[in-house]
């Protein structure tokens, strides 16, 4: 690697490293999350009230692909599965689909979901969206005629669930094209809208991140960092 390679690593490691070790951009909450990791897939953190397919779960409960998770008003689950890591907020329903140790397909019915995900095709619906996942970060939201879409990087394929013409692909590398995919709508060209950034934090990506290895592509880029 030559100096400005070089260069370039030292300060996306530092920074990673000041931020997972209580840094002003990394909540108690997430580094907490941190230091709770202790397997490959599962549960890292719980706050509040979290179901695993029904049953009550705590940190270290495993996550498969096929199991559903809950979370009641005042949860959260912070959980790895495989190459990909996933934050669910309060009152939030995920359903997973896979084989072996990966999810393929994420059904979020309601909530909001941050995710990380490796290399290979992943697939997100919502009761009004279809997302194909390329190796990204995305943060989803839930509503009853809409569903909030922000590729935070990476690329992503959006669809209109209820008018398959209205589609859009979406390359980013920070936040750079949020997106509303509306339920109705009477042109392709109405069911998927500009939106803005909400409801999110690159100090969240970071951690989702470093729980499976990797530092989100905008560190060490000169971007500043925001919590949305």
């Amino acid at each position: 690697m030559n100096q400005d390679g070089n260069s370039i690593a030292w300060r996306r490691r530092e920074w990673l490293k000041r931020a997972l070790l209580g840094g002003a951009l990394m909540p108690l909450l997430l580094r907490d999350a941190l230091a709770q990791r202790q397997q490959s897939s599962g549960m890292v953190m719980i706050k509040g009230e979290v179901l695993v397919n029904a049953r009550a779960a705590e940190a270290g409960t495993a996550v498969k692909p096929g199991d559903s998770i809950v979370t009641a008003a005042g949860g959260l689950a912070v959980f790895a599965v495989g190459e990909d890591a996933f934050l669910l907020r309060q009152n939030s329903e995920l359903h997973t689909a896979g084989g072996g140790a990966l999810i393929d397909s994420l059904r979020l019915v309601t909530g909001k979901l941050l995710s990380v995900f490796g290399r290979g095709r992943r697939n997100i619906t919502t009761p009004t969206a279809a997302v194909g996942i390329r190796g990204t970060g995305i943060y989803l939201e839930v509503e009853a005629e809409r569903t909030y879409v922000c590729t935070c990087y990476g690329v992503v394929d959006l669809q209109a669930g209820n008018m398959p013409a209205a589609r859009e692909t979406v390359s980013t590398t920070h936040h750079d094209a949020p997106r509303y995919i509306y339920a109705h709508g009477d042109t392709p060209i109405k069911m998927i809208e500009v939106a803005p950034v909400i409801n999110h934090s690159d100090a969240e990506l970071i951690m989702l991140e470093a729980l499976v290895g990797r530092v989100p592509p905008f560190v060490g880029s000169g971007r500043q960092y925001q919590d949305y």
